[in-house]
């Protein structure tokens, strides 16, 4: 079993490697989030055995769950959450996690800006865009992005790293991370949280600094 997952997980990098090469970027520009969701801490810990430390999950109860006892025996992990912020559940999310990537309206801005002043702690945030402006998904329209950084910038006073995305599951990827990427260069904005198990390849070729995968690191979910 460890053996099995850190091929998988040299098989990822060695992926995101030629990938990055093949379009003259280097490859440590390249931040791979192993996607944890859904598995439990025993099949989370033979992926840091193998020396990721970067991992990404969806809820933040199902986080609460497993990572405080993992971050005791590997402190220098860095745990991002990749899935939709409840309003509800922004002091947990700020206590618990390193990254967030999923800043999609102006009233969770402004929760989150206030409960890192109460916890005083900084935290770098992505801004979701709905690329494909999919009813169901989560994320900012893409005309709405330029007010809703200039909210979280100017006056709320957060730190910006840059956008992600989920495209749509029936349309090619590689037009949303391009649609992404030139966004963000409008914006003025260097990271790129896009790529998932099945495209990520395709997204370091268009420039995304973060990759979220799962099932190939992990195999397949239960």
């Amino acid at each position: 079993m460890s053996e099995d997952v850190a091929c998988r997980l040299a098989g990822v990098g060695a992926q995101i490697a030629e990938a990055a090469r093949g379009v003259g970027r280097d490859a440590h520009d390249v931040r791979l989030i192993a996607v944890s969701k859904t598995f439990g801490a025993d099949e989370i810990r033979p992926v840091l055995d193998a020396g990721q430390r970067h991992f990404g999950e969806n809820r933040v109860q199902e986080a609460q769950g497993k990572w405080p006892a993992l971050r005791e025996d590997f402190p220098d992990l860095t745990l991002h959450l990749i899935g939709p912020l409840q309003s509800n559940k922004v002091k947990e999310a700020v206590a618990l996690f390193d990254v967030i990537h999923s800043v999609d309206r102006p009233k969770i801005a402004r929760l989150l800006a206030a409960e890192m002043d109460r916890q005083n702690k900084r935290i770098p945030l992505f801004i979701q865009v709905n690329t494909g402006e999919e009813d169901q998904k989560a994320g900012v329209a893409p005309a709405e992005v330029g007010a809703l950084l200039s909210l979280c910038r100017d006056e709320l006073l957060l730190e910006i790293a840059g956008l992600m995305c989920i495209p749509p599951v029936d349309e090619e990827p590689a037009i949303h991370f391009a649609f992404l990427a030139k966004l963000a260069g409008e914006l003025g904005l260097e990271s790129l949280s896009m790529g998932m198990s099945g495209d990520f390849t395709t997204a370091v070729e268009l420039g995304a600094t973060h990759v979220r995968v799962g099932s190939a690191i992990f195999g397949g979910r239960g």
